[in-house]
């Protein structure tokens, strides 16, 4: 984090003058954590909420930077996350393919790939970061902060991406592989059957075959942000109905939240159907 300024009276033009105030959220161990301006810029208490290993970490600054600060600041001479992002998503695929590797030895190819890619999606990743309060140490432009990018999932999942890189850059792998086994300890023993992990994706498809005899379809109706920062949002179409929405840092991660949404619809029309023969008694009697 960069190092604090004397206290000034002069408001500050940039979100990051005055922590960004959270409410409390929940440590891996399920524990509650205030999340507000004393825990934002103390070095001590941002070290505990995420779970980082005492002493200096030189890239941590960099990791905490979304790429609208240096936007709005070019002479601040910082560079944004992106870079530490790239190498932190590495690093995170090994850790969590070796971890679910030795605890679950009876899954086979396909079960582990679909348990890793529900912890490493966006939507798994940016759920780990919610639950440490990682968007309140966020550094964001304030235009950025006004519409609400420190809570948008893709922006979480990338801060927890480049996390992930400024602890393997400054400590090493074994280090890196201890925290993360911590903060995503429930994620990465979780029980449920490998099926309930199968692709939203591939689920859909397979229902929109047995249902109506054709693959979904889907739309991107909205593509923002440069080439290396792209953000989708796609529709899910079922029979040429759209039944769900998603959004992404990719097309296949907008689509992959489109169809659990298009699932999830589909699930509530089928518990509002009537039983087969309500209503419609047949034979004789029902006549």
């Amino acid at each position: 984090m960069p190092r604090r300024s004397a206290p000034s009276r002069t408001p500050s033009t940039t979100s990051t003058s005055t922590p960004h105030r959270s409410p409390p959220v929940s440590s891996p161990s399920g524990r509650r954590q205030a999340v507000g301006p004393a825990a934002a810029t103390r070095p001590e208490a941002r070290r505990r909420q995420l779970h980082l290993p005492p002493g200096e970490l030189a890239h941590l600054d960099e990791a905490l930077v979304h790429s609208s600060y240096p936007n709005e600041h070019p002479d601040a001479d910082r560079r944004n996350n992106e870079r530490l992002e790239f190498l932190g998503d590495a690093v995170i695929q090994v850790l969590v393919s070796e971890a679910l590797y030795g605890r679950h030895p009876d899954d086979d190819e396909g079960r582990l790939t679909a348990r890793r890619a529900a912890i490493v999606s966006t939507a798994g990743l940016a759920a780990i970061a919610a639950r440490l309060g990682l968007g309140g140490h966020l550094r964001l432009g304030q235009g950025a902060d006004r519409s609400g990018e420190r809570r948008r999932p893709s922006v979480l999942a990338a801060a927890l991406e480049a996390l992930a890189a400024s602890l393997y850059l400054d400590r090493g792998l074994d280090v890196t592989r201890t925290w993360l086994l911590d903060i995503a300890k429930s994620e990465l023993e979780q029980r449920e059957s490998a099926d309930t992990f199968v692709s939203p994706k591939s689920r859909l498809q397979q229902l929109g075959y047995a249902r109506q005899g054709e693959a979904p379809q889907y739309r991107v109706v909205q593509l923002d942000g440069p080439d290396h920062a792209r953000h989708y949002v796609v529709e899910a179409i079922v029979h040429g109905e759209v039944l769900g929405h998603g959004e992404g840092r990719s097309r296949r991660a907008a689509e992959t939240q489109a169809a659990r949404e298009a699932l999830e619809r589909l699930a509530g029309q089928v518990a509002a159907d009537p039983p087969p023969g309500d209503g419609d008694q047949g034979g004789p009697a029902g006549r």
